[in-house]
């Protein structure tokens, strides 16, 4: 592996606050660590990394709350991730990447938007609402990590209770992980770059995954929560600058 001592200890760090956000409030380590990687590193090699210690995570994780998994509402959006994934492997390697910043800065900017004001969106009576919510999951999770708001704003329009919320995240993060990882390695994008700095992070993934456990005893998930979403925000505006 060629790449500067600085860049690996960049792309440690933000590794390690990636995986310190999704143990401590149970998703938003790829939405916070594409953008941030993607500046330095570039969207061909950050797309397939975080795709790999995303999966990781979810892995870990999903060890301690499997129990809660709603698998009626697993199964239909896994399903239909599975028919978007290939869809958004396809824009990510045939679409011009200042496009995708541009997409990927949108997707940022109104997830973090809309958790902050919190829209009174209806509630879903029908589990059918799984496969939309899931078909555009699996576009955006294998174009660029980013599958957790579609799922997040059905769970959430569905009215799940918080526990069977986190584990069903949990759940299809797992599956539709692999299945990103797969597309990934299938189309190349597996470099000898990308797996040494995937086999790099892993002291970093360890730690930011302890510190989020500690965390959720100690911070507010609701305060917590809106600092990050400030974040996406801010980090989905350096995105659309030319």
């Amino acid at each position: 592996m060629t790449a500067p001592l600085a860049e690996i200890i960049y792309v440690l760090l933000v590794i390690g606050a990636g995986a310190f956000i999704r143990a401590a409030v149970g998703f938003g380590d790829a939405l916070l660590a594409m953008p941030l990687l993607a500046l330095v590193i570039g969207l061909q090699i950050a797309t397939p990394l975080v795709g790999i210690v995303s999966l990781l995570v979810t892995i870990v994780l999903l060890t301690t709350s499997w129990r809660s998994v709603n698998l009626a509402a697993s199964w239909r959006l896994i399903a239909a991730s599975a028919v978007g994934a290939p869809v958004g492997l396809w824009v990510f390697i045939h679409v011009d990447e200042w496009v995708m910043h541009v997409v990927l800065g949108g997707v940022l900017i109104g997830y973090g938007a809309y958790n902050l004001l919190r829209p009174g969106l209806p509630p879903l009576h029908s589990e059918g609402w799984a496969f939309p919510f899931g078909f555009i999951a699996g576009i955006l999770g294998s174009a660029y990590n980013t599958s957790g708001p579609p799922v997040i704003i059905y769970g959430a329009m569905r009215r799940w209770p918080p526990d069977v919320f986190r584990a069903t995240l949990q759940g299809f993060f797992l599956v539709n992980g692999i299945m990103i990882a797969a597309g990934h390695a299938l189309a190349g994008l597996w470099t000898e770059q990308v797996l040494w700095l995937a086999i790099f992070t892993l002291p970093a993934l360890t730690l930011g995954m302890l510190a989020g456990i500690a965390a959720q005893q100690m911070i507010s998930p609701a305060a917590f929560s809106r600092v990050v979403f400030v974040l996406l925000i801010l980090l989905g505006g350096v995105f659309l600058l030319p």
